[in-house]
């Protein structure tokens, strides 16, 4: 789902996600549970790789990120990026399961649509276990927010699609908690990448954290977490490192939904630390960049083979000796520490680790 040459599908590419993989939704729906995709997809809109062809009994969503699509005229970073940008500048469809049922699609709805949408499969599916999807579009530019909430904020238009997202996350936990299903749900909330700096303001910030979107950089790779589940998890901030890639067992294991057996796993199932507190052993965790290994984390230590701005035209730059942080103590990857006796076990821990994981790995059809 990657390439050297891109990150992410375009709507003119031929792949997707193949049918031959499996997601939380096809595992869970084997043991019962109702399953819908709410939001962006943006993992194919051929045969096979759209939400209905991957598990889901319902899908609401445009297809892509909603800057493609752009009408003639429209350029990405003067009106992608705008703080007004035009509403009718681009043709990204919204469509229910396979059908288009708006083109384009009024953007300053979709927050809040979306929020309808999921709580409207919820309740329908009250009478037996569920999972859904929630895939918003904004904070992804062009940002656009409803009357409700455009101009409300402090923090201009981004700040206005991210009170709306959290006026949503609000209206579907309060409905969990007024139908009694909130002790028995878990909800999730992240997010994929840092901010897309290139957008300024529009795209978002990474505080004290180095770098954005794109890049290796703790700015570009480390996002916030939210697990919710009344009375089962206990209120409580949390510095472990964990993966988005653990989602995946972790619903199986809550759902009591075998792992298949035909796929690599590449996740761990946090419901032990989420559920009892129980500490994870460490594990390294390996950050791309295209199809690379730019960078590797080991504990509160991470080596950098390679560093590269965020989606600039600089190239790579390679690093041997690699870059040394620990990030407990510079979270910001400001001061590189030099070998010794402390730094030189770490770092040949971390090369050891990269190189038996890449030895795991199997060439598979490129999608895009």
């Amino acid at each position: 789902m990657c390439s050297d040459n891109r990150r992410v599908l375009f709507p003119e590419d031929k792949g997707g996600l193949p049918d031959s993989e499996i997601t939380i939704a096809e595992g869970l729906r084997e043991v019962g549970y109702a399953t819908m995709h709410v939001g962006k997809w943006h993992l194919g809109i051929h045969e096979g790789s759209r939400p209905l062809d991957q598990g889901f009994d319902h899908s609401f969503n445009v297809p892509y990120s909603n800057d493609m699509d752009p009408n003639e005229g429209i350029k990405h970073r003067e009106h992608a990026g705008s703080q007004n940008p035009p509403a009718a500048g681009w043709n990204v469809p919204l469509l229910r399961d396979n059908e288009i049922i708006e083109r384009p699609v009024d953007q300053t709805t979709l927050t809040k649509r979306y929020t309808e949408e999921s709580i409207r499969f919820i309740e329908k599916s009250e009478a037996q276990p569920f999972f859904l999807y929630l895939a918003h579009t904004m904070p992804h530019v062009p940002l656009f927010a409803s009357p409700d909430f455009h101009g409300k904020s402090r923090a201009g238009r981004y700040g206005d699609t991210v009170e709306e997202i959290d006026w949503s996350t609000g209206q579907i936990l309060n409905y969990l908690r007024e139908t009694g299903l909130a002790e028995n749900t878990l909800v999730f909330f992240t997010s994929d990448n840092g901010p897309w700096l290139v957008m300024h303001d529009e795209g978002g910030s990474a505080g004290l954290l180095r770098d954005g979107k794109g890049s290796t950089w703790e700015g570009g790779m480390r996002v916030p977490a939210i697990a919710w589940m009344p009375g089962k998890i206990e209120p409580r901030t949390s510095h472990i490192v964990a993966s988005a890639l653990d989602l995946f067992p972790t619903a199986f294991s809550l759902a009591g939904a075998p792992l298949p057996e035909a796929v690599t796993i590449d996740g761990r199932d946090s419901s032990p630390f989420l559920l009892k507190g129980t500490l994870p052993p460490k594990r390294p965790f390996f950050v791309y960049r295209n199809k690379e290994i730019f960078a590797a984390r080991l504990g509160p230590w991470k080596a950098h083979f390679k560093t590269r701005p965020a989606y600039e035209k600089e190239q790579a730059q390679p690093h041997d000796p690699p870059l040394l942080f620990h990030l407990g103590r510079d979270p910001s990857e400001k001061r590189a520490r030099p070998l010794g006796p402390i730094t030189e076990p770490v770092l040949g821990e971390i090369k050891r680790a990269t190189e038996a994981h890449r030895a795991t790995l199997d060439a598979v059809s490129d999608q895009i």
